[in-house]
């Protein structure tokens, strides 16, 4: 008789967290061997007597993790210390963040520019970029006081990121 290894492939899950909890844990799905993205922005901090870069989470609240359809999987995120639930229209029943979103995202947060959050979009033309360092992103263009924004949406967050780009580098999808 074969042993079919059942549920082997991994899924990207937008997991809600406990507040001002993102970056603790991910480092305690890290040590538990789990693929964990906490997209963050540098922000410039100004206190009293110094100012300091310090880096936000770009959605806060959410974090993503990648694991496979097993309860067992589910289960070990939930019982995570400051892990609150799964994110997914019916209750109980995660769903799945497309890879696409995760790439995109992963490619904005590199690339260094400056994000801003943005306001989940569901309409306006989606375009991709097609020259400089975001090639391949796929978005959604927006103008913003008389500037060129290309809108990334993350589905299941309903929340946004844009960036500032210039059209001439964006074609329709």
């Amino acid at each position: 008789m074969e042993i079919v290894e059942r549920g082997s492939e991994q899924y990207w899950y937008a997991v809600h967290v406990r507040s001002r909890h993102e970056i603790k844990v991910v480092e305690r799905l890290t040590q538990a061997g789990k693929e964990v993205f906490l997209p963050t922005v540098e922000r410039q901090r100004k206190w009293k007597d110094r100012k300091k870069t310090v880096a936000f989470p770009l959605f806060p609240g959410y974090i993503f993790v990648s694991i496979t359809r097993n309860i067992d999987d589910r289960l070990s995120i939930l019982k995570t210390k400051g892990v609150v639930r799964f994110l997914g229209t019916i209750p109980g029943e995660p769903e799945t963040v497309p890879e696409e979103q995760i790439i995109s995202l992963k490619r904005l947060v590199e690339s260094k520019e400056e994000l801003d959050p943005y306001p989940y979009l569901k309409e306006g033309q989606r375009v991709r970029v097609r020259s400089g360092p975001l090639t391949g992103v796929e978005g959604i263009f927006e103008q913003k006081k008389e500037r060129h924004m290309l809108v990334l949406s993350v589905d299941i967050l309903r929340q946004g990121v844009s960036v500032k780009i210039d059209a001439s580098e964006i074609e329709p999808v």
